[in-house]
């Protein structure tokens, strides 16, 4: 097992142990090392969080950052409540992995940039009607259920992006898993956009930030609209990785899917994940930023619990929005930031979110690696390099 990081604060632990319901006060695990940057607050929110009724355990894991009053990339186990707060707005969040037939070695960067254009606009011209309801009916959706946004990325840190493989660490998982090191994969991080957003309104309206006992009406209501947001966004990645392909004249299967915001049955209690990848349902990829490599990894089954079946589900964010232009502006123009470090292109025709989503506002991705490796959490099977990351097109 890995260094314990050195927090200062006394309400936190770091050891697997700390799992008692019974103390009076609940001490977090935190999953890193003494490489870790962590930020106060999100200390902070991570003990506020886990001290709340009925909860359990709680877990930070290595791309731990505040949020909204509670921190993202954390896991936490409650007993017979759940808090729909701590699962957000984008409820159903995560991440799509797609094969293409596209051969690295023959990929023509400027044209298929611009080839990748109009994803803002619905997907089908008849929203709400064949097309629509057709990919909702896959999951038994109703096919008025957010159709307008279906198919759509979304803003803030969601993205598709057109990977490269960088390296492969072990060949035998690698092509079990599906890739071919010669072509390029997909990789599409979306979630359930303003039908997630409603939902939390909707509960909030009524409970502000309080939590919901299980085998209630209330529960049970907010608990049918949350999985079928977790549907629909897996719906949406889908729609978004075969317009993507279909545009550069590709295709190709889905690899894996895995979402991140959500919250589920465990052990008898309710797992609520707030930006923490599942490591309880195969492979995951943890994306650093748009100028770094991505990780495909596969979870280590015999040490889950001490982790609450949960992964980093990226590489955290290190500045606040609000603060990243005004550290970068002097440094960088907008057309700067369409090229990467590692040879990649950006579409993003918002210029806040430009600055917003680039490299430095993000953790080093190495060290969230290598600490959930020194936890034995992980076992790495590929790297994969960002060749076109695509954000938006429209303001």
């Amino acid at each position: 097992m890995g260094n314990s990081y050195g927090g200062r604060d006394s309400d936190l632990t770091y050891s697997a142990d700390e799992t008692s319901a019974t103390r009076t006060k609940i001490k977090p695990t935190v999953i890193a090392s003494s490489e870790s940057w962590m930020e106060g607050e999100a200390l902070r929110q991570l003990v506020h969080t886990a001290n709340l009724p009925g909860m359990k355990r709680a877990v930070g894991l290595p791309d731990l950052h505040p949020g909204k009053g509670i921190p993202i990339g954390a896991a936490f186990l409650s007993s017979d409540l759940i808090y729909p707060h701590l699962v957000g707005n984008d409820i159903g969040c995560g991440m799509g992995l797609w094969q293409t037939d596209i051969i690295t070695a023959k990929f023509k960067l400027d044209k298929s940039v611009k080839r990748l254009s109009g994803f803002e606009d619905p997907y089908a011209q008849d929203v709400g009607g064949e097309a629509v309801a057709a990919e909702l009916s896959t999951y038994d959706l109703p096919a008025d259920l957010w159709p307008y946004a279906l198919g759509t990325i979304g803003s803030g840190n969601h993205f598709a992006e057109f990977q490269a493989v960088a390296e492969v660490v072990d060949t035998p998982l690698f092509e079990a898993a599906g890739l071919d090191k010669t072509k390029l994969s997909l990789l599409v991080h979306s979630g359930s956009r303003g039908l997630g957003q409603s939902i939390l309104e909707a509960h909030v309206r009524t409970y502000k930030g309080g939590g919901l006992r299980d085998k209630t009406d209330a529960f049970d209501a907010y608990i049918k609209r949350h999985d079928q947001a977790v549907l629909w966004a897996e719906v949406n990645r889908r729609v978004i990785a075969t317009r993507f392909m279909t545009a550069l004249r590709t295709d190709g299967p889905r690899l894996l899917d895995v979402c991140h915001n959500s919250v589920s049955p465990h052990k008898g209690g309710w797992l609520h994940r707030k930006g923490a990848a599942p490591s309880d349902k195969g492979l995951v990829v943890i994306p650093g930023s748009r100028g770094t490599l991505s990780y495909l990894v596969r979870p280590r089954r015999d040490v889950m619990d001490l982790s609450l079946c949960s992964l980093a589900h990226g590489a955290g964010r290190k500045w606040k929005r609000s603060d990243v232009k005004g550290r970068l502006s002097k440094r960088y123009s907008v057309s700067d930031l369409t090229r990467t470090p590692l040879g990649g292109r950006v579409i993003c025709e918002d210029k806040a979110l430009m600055f917003e989503e680039a490299p430095e506002a993000y953790k080093d991705v190495s060290v969230v690696i290598s600490d959930l490796q020194d936890f034995g959490l992980i076992d790495v099977i590929a790297t994969l390099k960002p060749v076109i990351t695509y954000k938006t097109r429209r303001r």
